[in-house]
């Protein structure tokens, strides 16, 4: 299917999205970091099949939207939703996030509650403060400490590093190349969307919220048990899980994914 590309004017400048246009259900998708809208290229169309207008969001700085002009957070981040709702004349709409994506939907479901409708988590992770020290102290540095180097051994640690995460899927090599082609696209350093997640207390907001949500979780995740226990802190949740799969869910197992989706949707 043809899916329409645009921008909305942000708080930082322009905001690239991905719009389905076909569905009378509204959708916003937030992707992990450090990726981008085009996470969701496979299920787009799976989505506009069940009724769902899908609006894929670049979070600001990554993909092709603009990056605010300091370190952000993910307040900041949040502040893309009702940006674009309004370009697109929407008064509200569901919500989903992926790992990251879920931190920003959670945040935008606390701090704009009439513009939006729902939340799907997909893969969430409310960490504990010593988890999120353990990130920031590992994988957060790593990522500052990235450099470009003159023989482009950069990029193919970069390929290594992440491959195994893709590389059993009949198309793992074409993948991972995309994924870090968007990892290395954005317009400010990939290192701002871990850095906002990893000091980010998604626990707590997500005990605030009102709204109807869904947990959507499969077992191969590495943040399978962290979102397992987004239902100890949220037991009024609903729960949807899939079986397998890892941190790309969405590319590995598009039609599993999507049915859970729509359903809590459509239901």
């Amino acid at each position: 299917m043809t899916i329409k590309r645009g921008y909305a004017d942000g708080p930082f400048g322009q905001i690239h999205f991905q719009d389905t246009e076909a569905g009378d259900t509204p959708l916003v998708l937030c992707s992990q970091a450090p990726m981008t809208s085009r996470q969701f290229d496979r299920v787009y169309p799976l989505l506009a099949a069940a009724g769902i207008r899908a609006v894929g969001i670049d979070t600001p700085g990554f993909g092709m939207s603009d990056a605010p002009d300091h370190v952000p957070s993910i307040g900041d981040y949040a502040q893309a939703v009702p940006a674009v709702l309004d370009h697109l004349g929407m008064g509200s709409a569901h919500l989903c996030g992926h790992h990251t994506g879920a931190k920003i939907i959670a945040e935008a479901g606390l701090a704009y509650p009439d513009r939006v409708r729902s939340l799907v988590f997909s893969s969430p992770a409310p960490m504990t403060i010593e988890e999120q020290k353990k990130f920031i102290d590992t994988s957060l540095v790593a990522e500052k400490e990235f450099a470009p180097r003159a023989d482009g051994s950069h990029l193919s640690e970069l390929f290594v590093k992440r491959l195994p995460w893709i590389e059993a899927e009949p198309d793992g090599l074409e993948l991972c190349t995309g994924y870090i082609v968007q990892q290395l696209m954005g317009y400010g350093p990939f290192w701002y969307g871990h850095n906002a997640a990893f000091h980010y207390d998604s626990g707590a907001t997500m005990q605030k919220l009102t709204q109807p949500a869904l947990v959507l979780v499969n077992t191969g995740d590495m943040l399978f048990p962290m979102a397992a226990r987004t239902l100890e802190m949220c037991p009024h949740f609903s729960y949807a899980e899939i079986e397998g799969g890892g941190v790309d869910i969405t590319d590995q197992n598009p039609r599993a994914w999507t049915d859970a989706v729509a359903a809590f949707l459509k239901g």
